[in-house]
């Protein structure tokens, strides 16, 4: 029987450089075996070989690269949670009273005694109040302010409603509601009177505080709180 030699293979005939990172010599062997009873021939053995050592990235690395990646995602995601965290914690009252104090037209804080040496019995000025609604001070006839502002905003569709003096009543300019003047709705299509709270003097200035009590003007529970 005739015995056959394989002929002879150059083991980079065989592992192709693929990889930069990979030699063939670090990938294939080659071993000499018999074949048959007088040749003999080459086997090429290919085992699995490993990256060098100098191209792999040392961990130092990776974790600056993860720092950099967690503060490129967590610096914009902050920056989102910051307005929600602050629609969801109540705002500061601004006094020691636990109210808000009550700004002019032109944003400052008003004084009591200041503000009814300008302002005479029976009259009705808008200021900023609660949430920064506007939000009317009343003087009373013996040139007091009333312990009570009432919120201009018309509970039909949200119009801020002007005080007319020579009907004595509020009067909405966008559907006709109307309102007494302490602000007790006497006319539709508003289905409600308007919001009330509390005005307060504290060390000179004076402040709202949310009205949670009955409504006087009508007897029930406020519907606003």
């Amino acid at each position: 029987m005739a015995s056959t030699t394989l002929p002879s293979i150059a083991p980079s005939q065989l592992c192709s450089r693929r990889s930069g990172m990979l030699s063939p010599s670090s990938l294939c062997s080659r071993k000499e075996v018999k074949m048959g009873k007088q040749g003999k021939g080459m086997k090429v053995v290919c085992m699995a070989g490993s990256i060098p050592a100098d191209r792999v990235p040392d961990m130092g690395k990776r974790q600056l690269m993860n720092l950099l990646l967690l503060g490129a995602v967590a610096l914009p995601s902050t920056g989102m949670l910051i307005p929600y965290t602050y629609f969801f914690v109540p705002p500061g009252s601004g006094s020691a009273s636990g109210g808000t104090v009550a700004k002019d037209a032109l944003g400052n804080d008003i004084l009591a005694d200041q503000w009814l040496k300008t302002h005479g019995p029976g009259d009705r000025t808008l200021s900023q109040g609660l949430k920064g609604d506007p939000t009317y001070l009343v003087v009373e006839k013996d040139r007091t302010l009333a312990t009570y502002g009432i919120n201009a905003v018309c509970t039909h569709l949200g119009c801020v409603v002007p005080w007319n003096a020579a009907e004595n009543k509020f009067i909405c300019p966008c559907h006709g509601s109307q309102y007494n003047d302490q602000g007790r709705v006497v006319r539709g299509p508003a289905p409600l009177s308007l919001a009330l709270a509390h005005c307060d003097v504290d060390s000179g200035k004076v402040v709202f505080v949310p009205w949670v009590e009955t409504d006087f003007r009508t007897g029930d529970a406020p519907w606003w709180a």
